[in-house]
């Protein structure tokens, strides 16, 4: 029976001390004589003397500034401003230690609260990002809301579809004399959202992550790769997984004792590929790739694939150090030039953060994307140095940390960039996300506008 897609959002407070963005620092001593001044200036007018110099209640508490409440505190400055002799605002740095270069402070927070609630972060001040910059930053989507304002799918005036089909889909079908498909019907697998969970770090990859993550995948309807051997030591069962399998490793079926609906392999094998083939008759097939190659890609759907994922590190860089947005672009575009493009599904991991980065990888010609550090952040866990390896970086996890909560957080996230995706789509009055895939003309790129503008100029580009 057909149900409309909903993820169930509840509350799911920190188990963990959240760094607050600014430190507040009040000298006791001189807000004591302060005080006594102002008991004696306005002869002990209570009214006057308990007010704040704060809307925001970082003062409020029960002893006022003597106890100051920094996770409060939005940095406006009128505290200091008014009394700089005897309180200070300052950066946090636990607060600038959140993340690492690429997943930045202000990207762990937005996570954090999106988490929390799974609501979409509005600050009602405009967008504070920056409009301009390398990596995701440099691409702007064009919007057409004065033309189509009604399309709105997160308050249900009109359906807006987020569901992704993975797979190989064949040109035309032809059919027998009795009016069956020749060759079989293709398999295809239908996921509700455009968002799968790639492999977790190896940090972190233990029985209690993996059945966090698997518990998530499956009340959102959405599927996780794991590795081989973490499927067989915590011994995992379940329709979301998606076996890992490293090139050169034999496929044994009873390593994996289910039937998976999707396997990946770690790089091109062809004897891995064909054993793939025999022991899973029924489960798709999909290559995994860390750089962009013609006549690699080429090559592997001639051999018979017909889905890849490109996988970068977590900064979104690949093999040969290009961003994930250019890889993106590439790869869509050789197997348009091919003109097989709708015959491969193209899945992209790595260096996405952020909800808005999911559409703008669809834009650029990925089909879904797969989601890495960000489910880190909602689960609350701490970076230790710059992690951009998948299996050398160093996390650490709350001690805490409860399967339940777990769960709810990543539903949580899910559900606000879902509903983030439904925007960008309403705003572009489209109504299914598989019509974005490849909508080059729906964005703009900071390079290329310069280029256009700039490149008359004498000394532009030296």
């Amino acid at each position: 029976m057909y149900h409309r897609y909903h993820l169930e959002t509840n509350p799911a407070p920190d188990i963990a001390a959240f760094p607050s963005r600014f430190r507040v620092q009040v000298t006791k001593h001189g807000l004591a004589s302060f005080l006594i001044k102002e008991l004696i200036h306005y002869r002990a007018n209570t009214k006057i003397i308990a007010s704040r110099p704060c809307m925001y209640g970082v003062f409020s508490g029960p002893v006022g500034g003597f106890a100051p409440r920094p996770h409060l505190c939005v940095g406006c400055l009128r505290c200091t401003t008014q009394h700089p002799e005897f309180v200070q605002i300052s950066p946090n740095p636990e607060h600038r230690q959140l993340g690492d270069s690429y997943l930045t402070p202000e990207y762990a927070e937005t996570i954090h609260y999106e988490a929390q609630n799974g609501r979409v972060p509005v600050k009602g001040a405009g967008f504070r990002g920056r409009f301009g910059g390398p990596g995701w930053n440099g691409m702007w989507t064009d919007m057409s809301e004065i033309v189509r304002p009604t399309r709105d799918g997160i308050h249900g005036r009109e359906f807006i579809s987020t569901a992704v089909d993975l797979g190989p889909r064949p040109p035309f079908l032809t059919f027998d004399e009795q009016g069956a498909v020749k060759g079989g019907v293709p398999k295809t697998l239908s996921l509700p959202l455009p968002m799968l969970f790639d492999v977790p770090p190896a940090a972190v990859l233990s029985e209690k992550m993996a059945k966090i993550l698997l518990a998530a995948a499956q009340e959102a309807e959405t599927l996780l790769i794991l590795p081989v051997w973490a499927i067989k030591k915590f011994a995992l069962v379940g329709g979301p997984m998606v076996p890992l399998i490293a090139a050169g490793d034999a496929v044994v079926s009873k390593d994996v004792p289910f039937e998976p609906r999707m396997i990946e392999l770690d790089g091109w094998d062809n004897e891995v590929y064909r054993q793939a083939q025999r022991g899973f008759p029924r489960s798709l097939i999909c290559l995994r790739v860390n750089s962009v190659s013609s006549d690699e890609l080429l090559q592997s759907y001639s051999a018979g694939m017909r889905l890849f994922h490109l996988a970068t590190n977590f900064h979104g860089r690949g093999r040969d150090g290009r961003f994930v947005l250019d890889l993106i672009k590439e790869a869509h575009r050789i197997f348009v030039d091919a003109g097989c493009r709708d015959e491969v599904t193209l899945l992209g991991s790595g260096g996405i953060v952020a909800a808005e980065h999911v559409p703008k990888a669809i834009i650029c010609g990925l089909d879904a994307v797969a989601l890495d550090t960000s489910l880190l952040i909602a689960l609350q866990a701490q970076f230790r140095g710059e992690c951009t390896d998948r299996q050398l970086s160093r996390f650490t996890l709350p001690a805490a940390l409860k399967p339940d909560w777990g769960v709810q957080r990543i539903k949580n996230l899910l559900a606000s960039w879902r509903d983030q995706l439904l925007e960008v789509l309403g705003a572009m009055g489209i109504r299914e996300v598989r019509r974005l895939r490849g909508e080059i003309g729906r964005a703009m790129f900071q390079t290329d506008l310069e280029r256009e503008a700039f490149s008359r100029i004498e000394g532009y580009g030296s």
